[in-house]
Order: structure tokens, then C-alpha cells, then sequence
């Protein structure tokens, strides 16, 4: 099988802090290369100065999953130009200029957000490249410029089949009885994920809250990278130290006072003002 190879010509696109930044968990960095697997296709990407060269196993005309991950088509200028006016996002935006937001497919993105929890990055990669290489596909074949094996992430169906001591087994800890819930919940029709993207953010946050392990940070963070809910404000460890450093330096500020505040302050794309926020905190200021 030959590999398709295509350049999506887009501008102010930072591959690297797109892919590094705490959004998915499966992309692998070599030199300035990545690799990672999207569903059932593998693809390298690689940043030029005239967009993003993607070598794939899907044919030329069957790219729309890859566009719809990258979000190509994104006017980020509209976004920034939305972001308050202060010097904090100012140099966050600077400094991470061309941080993009992903659209995720929502099944891997909440299954990997709870395996998240308490966990560094680092860990999140390694549990669930654990999962699909022990219950995801293998892909085969393979175009020769791919020198490792790809696996598909796992569906709820597949984990749901799993016993505890399985997923446990991932180094998943204390998560196991949850994913594995949540995918149980899926397989059997009491929750629907596609039904998600048609609901009121409100509404929709207070739906991924009723699984078993998703909390406000989790939901938000589904809401915002694979459904595109741009008003999500994930708020974690990193947000937290960022607000209270950068917008609240002479005083300490409650939990819920940094909420209300980030709920009115960034505007309507506060998500996205959030993920500069956060790569700008975990990279830059640590």
C-alpha cells in the first residue's frame, strides 16, 4: 500500500504546541514529525514553512477526518481577536502563537480525559497506548514509510467486555471501574454520546457529569476538544496557578472567585483563550 501525501496550506499553525499540549495523547514526536493514529488511519505530519505536510493511509480523496482533527479551516485571527485586551493573554498568545484546538473524535477524548485524572501527561500516554495496543485494532497493512505498528483506540464495546483486573492491568489504577462504567453505559443505550453535540453547553456539561468519574474539569475538557464547544473553561492545577498568578498576583483568590471570573472574562472563545493560558503556564512559566 502506498502512502497518500497532501500539505493542507494553512498559516499561524504551531504543530508541535497543538500536539504537545495536554489535548490528545497518542502522537509521537520524531525530529519534526508526528505520528499518531485518527480512528482507523495513520498519519505523519509534518510543519513546513508552507503548511502541514500529512503523509496517510487514506486515499486522496478521503481526508476530511484529518481536516477535521487539525481544524485547518479555523480563522484563528477571528478567535484571538476575541480574547480580552490585557497583557497577560497578550503574552500568552505571543509566546504560544499558533496553538490551535483539535475536534476530537468524543468517545476516545472522554475515555482518555478519565484516565487523566491526577496523572501527568507522560502517564496518560503510556495507560493508554497500554489500552490499545492489549484491545485496539492492529492496522494493517502498512505503507513502507511507517516503521511501527498502529493500533486503533479501543471501542466502548471492546473495553466493555473487559473485566476490571484487564484494565487495571493498563496501569490505569483506580480509573479502571470507571472507564470501564462509562463504556458499559454507552454499549448498553443509557448514554449517548452523539446526542451531546445537540444540547445547550449547559445542558450538555450536565450530562458528561452524570458518568461515573467525570467531573467539571473532565467535562469541560471533552466539551471543548471533540465537541467543539468553545465556551468550555477546563480548570485545573496549571489554570488555577495561571489565574491567580497572572490576574490575581497581590491577592489569593477562592476557587470559586477564579471560576466566576474566568466565566466572564475571556469571552466566547474562553476555551481557547484557556489552552493558551494553560501551555503558556505548563511550558513557560514552570
Amino acid at each position: 500500500m502506498a502512502a497518500t501525501r497532501i500539505i493542507f496550506r494553512v498559516r499561524d499553525y504551531d504543530l508541535a504546541a497543538t500536539l504537545n499540549s495536554g489535548q490528545v495523547f497518542r502522537w509521537r514526536q520524531n525530529e519534526n514529525s508526528w505520528t499518531g493514529v485518527v480512528g482507523k488511519h495513520f498519519a505523519r505530519l509534518t510543519q513546513t514553512d508552507g503548511g502541514i505536510v500529512a503523509e496517510t493511509s487514506a486515499g486522496i480523496d478521503d481526508l476530511n477526518w484529518l481536516r477535521e482533527l487539525l481544524q485547518t479551516r479555523t480563522d484563528l485571527d477571528a478567535v484571538l481577536k476575541t480574547f480580552p485586551d490585557d497583557e497577560p493573554m497578550r503574552i500568552a498568545v505571543t509566546s504560544c502563537h499558533g496553538l490551535r484546538l483539535l475536534r476530537q473524535d468524543p468517545w476516545e477524548c472522554l475515555a482518555s480525559f478519565i484516565l487523566s485524572s491526577t496523572k501527568q501527561i507522560v502517564q496518560i500516554r503510556q495507560i493508554i497506548s497500554l489500552l490499545c495496543e492489549r484491545f485496539g485494532e492492529r492496522l494493517a497493512p502498512q505503507p513502507p514509510i511507517f516503521n511501527e505498528l498502529f493500533y486503533s483506540f479501543p471501542t466502548p464495546q471492546r473495553i466493555a467486555a473487559c473485566t476490571e483486573a484487564e484494565l487495571r492491568a493498563c496501569k490505569m489504577g483506580f480509573r479502571a471501574p470507571s472507564l470501564l462504567a462509562t463504556a458499559r453505559e454507552i454499549t448498553e443505550g443509557r448514554f449517548n454520546l452523539e446526542r451531546i453535540r445537540h444540547l445547550p453547553h449547559a445542558g450538555a456539561r450536565a450530562e458528561l457529569i452524570k458518568l461515573r468519574g467525570v467531573g467539571g474539569k473532565i467535562a469541560d475538557c471533552v466539551l471543548l476538544f471533540a465537541y467543539g464547544f468553545d465556551s468550555a473553561f477546563p480548570v485545573d492545577v496549571w489554570i488555577e496557578r495561571a489565574l491567580q498568578q497572572l490576574y490575581f498576583p497581590r491577592r489569593r483568590a477562592s476557587e470559586q472567585r477564579l471560576r466566576r471570573f474566568a466565566a466572564t472574562h475571556f469571552g466566547p472563545h474562553a476555551g481557547y483563550a484557556q489552552q493558551y493560558l494553560f501551555h503558556y503556564m505548563r511550558t513557560k512559566l514552570k
